[in-house]
């Protein structure tokens, strides 16, 4: 589903389409959270694993964005091979991609996204500093660093 408008011609990349779970995931991710109305990506494989989609949310992302580029011969459209890949098109560094996945959940504590969004729950929540924030700067700048 969450290539349809793709393949309906609507939309051109998956963080384009309307009305779809990744569009909506990717919107979330972007403010630190995981769409409530979605199961959540509990990562990998481990024990006592959470209820939710094994997938870290890059993963999920390459894999959507990956399946986006096959052009089925009974399906039309597809994500166009000279777009940059989806971790690219959302300013995620992949220079930084790997050392977070090691150690996120040392390097954050609450609250995770663009420095930016962070700033805004904190306000939100009259909070002045949150663990962490330095590294959303650092890592999770929306423009590459």
């Amino acid at each position: 589903m969450n290539l349809n408008p793709i393949r309906a011609g609507i939309a051109k990349t998956p963080e384009e389409s309307d009305y779809t779970s990744i569009q909506q995931r990717i919107h979330t991710a972007i403010s630190g959270q995981q769409p409530k109305s979605l199961l959540p990506l509990v990562g990998g494989e481990r024990r006592d694993m959470p209820k939710g989609l094994p997938f870290q949310l890059d993963h999920y992302l390459e894999l959507v964005d990956w399946s986006g580029r096959q052009l089925h011969p009974k399906k039309r459209g597809a994500i166009p091979e000279n777009i940059p890949p989806i971790l690219n098109r959302l300013g995620i560094s992949p220079k930084h991609w790997l050392y977070l996945n090691r150690n996120f959940e040392s390097r954050f504590k609450r609250l995770v996204g663009s420095a930016e969004a962070v700033r805004q729950v904190c306000a939100q929540q009259n909070k002045r500093w949150v663990h962490g924030l330095p590294d959303c700067q650092r890592f999770l700048c929306p423009a590459p660093c």
